[in-house]
């Protein structure tokens, strides 16, 4: 486990980028934390390190977007807002499992039980308005 402690939205966008070059096809990663900590910013910080150059944003109400621009295709989702796994089924997540991109889901431990056992968890704490500390399964 990797603990790394950012003091600037910049900072965890650039370290959401580090993990982003370095993910491959067919990875999933799970990103955790309370309201606000700071995981779409990782997001978007992971998205540039894929080389997606159009605007990332939180798919809370579409669950998943798809961003096919980059080196590997990238599918975002926000499961904040599932009452259950069975719902993340219906939406068909084992597709996006079983393709050649990579996998990077806000609110995971809502759908832990859903998600692979290789899974990559990263969470989040807020610890004042700019201070993060980011424990990684890296």
């Amino acid at each position: 486990m990797r603990e790394v402690i950012t003091k600037s939205e910049i900072e965890t966008f650039e370290l959401g980028r580090e993990y982003g070059m370095a993910a491959k096809a067919g990875d999933v990663y799970s990103l955790t934390g309370d309201l606000g900590a700071g995981k779409t910013v990782f997001a978007k910080g992971f998205a540039a390190g894929l080389g997606i150059k159009e605007a990332v944003t939180s798919p809370t109400f579409t669950i998943v977007r798809e961003y096919q621009n980059g080196r590997l295709p990238f599918f975002h989702f926000d499961v904040y807002r599932l009452e259950s796994e069975d719902e993340l089924w219906e939406i068909g997540f084992d597709e996006y499992l079983n393709c050649d991109g990579v996998v990077l889901v806000e609110w995971g431990n809502i759908v832990a039980k859903a998600l692979p056992d290789n899974t990559i968890t990263i969470n989040i704490e807020r610890k004042d308005d700019d201070v993060r500390r980011i424990l990684c399964g890296f």
